[in-house]
């Protein structure tokens, strides 16, 4: 099984700076797939509590704790997750080579 999520030097470092204003009883980033936007699914990030959450993946990188919801498994296999910064914006980026569309927006994407 080829490893679920690899994540980039930057995206560790934002995520580490993230966590440094983490409600109180917060230690990681968890990342979910929801049903949303105009072509199916979205990426969802939010702070998790890895005692709270069982069977999911956990990812640690660099001081960074990155827990897998199950359900988001079988979209991420393979990926990369990735922060960049340009003149208007700054945001995370998954790298997905399963995605077989997205929308203009690039918020959404289907499988």
């Amino acid at each position: 099984m080829n490893k679920i999520l690899s994540i980039t030097a930057n995206a560790t470092s934002q995520i580490k700076r993230i966590m440094t204003v983490a409600p109180d009883g917060m230690d990681s980033i968890v990342i979910s797939v929801d049903k949303s936007g105009c072509s199916g699914y979205s990426y969802k990030l939010d702070f998790g509590n890895s005692i709270n959450l069982k069977n999911f993946e956990i990812i640690h990188q660099d001081g960074a704790k990155i827990l897998i919801d199950p359900k988001a498994t079988i979209f991420l296999i393979g990926s990369e997750m990735d922060y960049q910064t340009d003149k208007t914006s700054s945001r995370f980026i998954f790298n997905n080579p399963n995605i077989k569309g997205e929308c203009g927006c690039g918020e959404s994407f289907n499988i």
